[in-house]
């Protein structure tokens, strides 16, 4: 019998931080800008991946 597939937690596609989450100065460390940028970065590679999944499968 194969085994089941582990179900994966899909992640919400991140929204830009607001206008009034960045000061401006540069000196954050992380900026919201930077959690921004990782975030989007994993939300596109799970979909890269789901998207692969379903043609492979289909």
């Amino acid at each position: 019998m194969p085994a089941a597939p582990i179900p994966v937690k899909l992640l919400e596609k991140p929204e830009p931080p607001g206008s009034n989450e960045c000061c401006g100065s540069g000196s954050c460390c992380p900026c919201v800008w930077d959690y921004y940028r990782e975030q989007l970065a994993l939300w596109q590679q799970q979909q890269k991946q789901q998207s692969g999944t379903k043609t492979a499968t289909e």
